[in-house]
């Protein structure tokens, strides 16, 4: 038996396996995506604990405080120190004392696994928080689109690797892809990317998001509370999402993939040719 050694990219531990084929079995060091609880802490408050891939955590606590309403303005959000314990992580970030006292009636009770961007939410007014309608009339080229579309898999580093991460991206007007992160939760990519947008003052406006993932009711709530007009999803949106963009003037796409799209809300975001 033949055995390979490998350096792991980061975000991932290295787990001895076997790989087997039709002549042979190979012992070899595999990749594979760290996944760990991550608390996030405003103003010494324990606020929620998710389930991330521990990189780019400062941009994550940034756009998760934006997107989930802990502030209303991203300049509310003050220092962030990453702290990196033995079982976790643990962020804190500074934001103002009367949005801290705001979220004692907030926390969430449980747990939020990767796959799952309103776990411990048990009310429906939480869960469907309102956010406010994306002003402008941009609108995105099918060629544009079709270009970001084409390019994700480049900033797709890590799950070339790993093969199990998500991937978020926000591209220009052009097309060109400015910005990309990943984790295993479909959410937390999102909310790490908004998070580095802002952090880089990147017009929103001036461009729309892709999502390596399906397209759920969260996913265009957090691109709306970014301001940004568009989202493109891999694969299919479902039925609260399509309700929600419509009514929050999200331009929704899916199964953006191979050259083709389909437009399932506000199809005047999409110029015609």
């Amino acid at each position: 038996m033949n055995y390979v050694v490998a350096t792991p990219p980061e975000g991932s531990h290295m787990f001895l396996a076997r790989r087997f084929d039709e002549r042979d079995v190979t012992a070899r060091d595999e990749p594979v995506a760290i996944e760990m609880p991550v608390a996030l802490l405003f103003a010494g408050r324990s606020f929620a604990v998710m389930l991330a891939t521990p990189t780019d955590l400062a941009d994550f606590a940034r756009g998760f405080a934006l997107t989930e309403g802990v502030v209303e303005d991203f300049d509310e959000i003050g220092a962030v120190d990453v702290r990196r314990l033995e079982r976790g992580v643990e962020v804190r970030v500074e934001i103002p004392t009367d949005r801290a006292l705001a979220l004692d009636g907030r926390r969430r009770s449980l747990v939020g696994r990767t796959g799952c961007g309103l776990c411990g939410v048990d009310r429906f007014s939480e869960a469907l928080r309102p956010v406010a309608a994306v002003e402008g009339n941009g609108v995105v080229t099918p060629a544009a689109l079709r270009r970001a579309v084409g390019e994700l898999p480049r900033h797709q580093i890590l799950n070339a690797r790993v093969g199990s991460v998500h991937a978020a991206a926000f591209a220009d007007e052009t097309g060109e892809i400015l910005l990309a992160r990943e984790d295993v939760g479909r959410h937390n990519a999102l909310d790490k990317l908004i998070g580095a947008l802002r952090v880089r003052s990147i017009d929103t406006a001036r461009g729309f998001v892709l999502v390596s993932s399906r397209c759920s009711y969260e996913m265009v709530h957090k691109t709306a509370s970014a301001g940004i007009g568009l989202i493109s999803a891999v694969s299919a949106p479902t039925s609260l999402a399509v309700e929600l963009a419509e009514k929050v003037r999200v331009g929704l796409v899916g199964y953006a993939r191979e050259g083709r799209f389909t437009v399932y809300a506000r199809p005047e975001r999409i110029a015609e040719v």
